[in-house]
């Protein structure tokens, strides 16, 4: 079973790879959502798989180094496309969540990463 928990942060980056006079280029901000799914069992006594707070509390210090920050100033994320932020959140999340399934990072309401562990990070 896979139950997931949505995190609303706002962020600044800018994308320092791209081609010269790509919008993106430019310093802006974003609204990101990042879903945490989570599988693993039923557990037949507390009827969930886990509990949502203990979620919540597990991407709390994640949280904190995100909201309100300028991206690329954080270390693995100066180049901070949805496609690494996603990677580098499950690198920051997995230990502290062994459940861990998914992350997907929502730049925008129509534009989304999901990154499932699966490159052998």
């Amino acid at each position: 079973m896979e139950i997931s928990k949505t995190f609303r942060i706002e962020a600044a980056h800018r994308l320092p790879n791209v081609p010269a006079g790509h919008k993106c280029a430019r310093l802006h901000g974003h609204s990101f959502r990042i879903g945490v799914q989570v599988s693993g069992p039923l557990d037949p006594t507390f009827g969930w798989v886990m509990d949502f707070a203990d979620i919540t509390s597990a991407f709390a210090p994640i949280f904190d180094r995100l909201d309100h920050r300028y991206l690329n100033e954080i270390p693995g994320l100066e180049n901070p496309t949805s496609e690494i932020l996603a990677r580098w959140v499950w690198v920051q999340l997995k230990p502290r969540l062994p459940l861990l399934s998914r992350i997907t990072v929502h730049e925008t309401c129509t534009s989304a990463c999901t990154y499932d562990g699966l490159d052998g990070l």
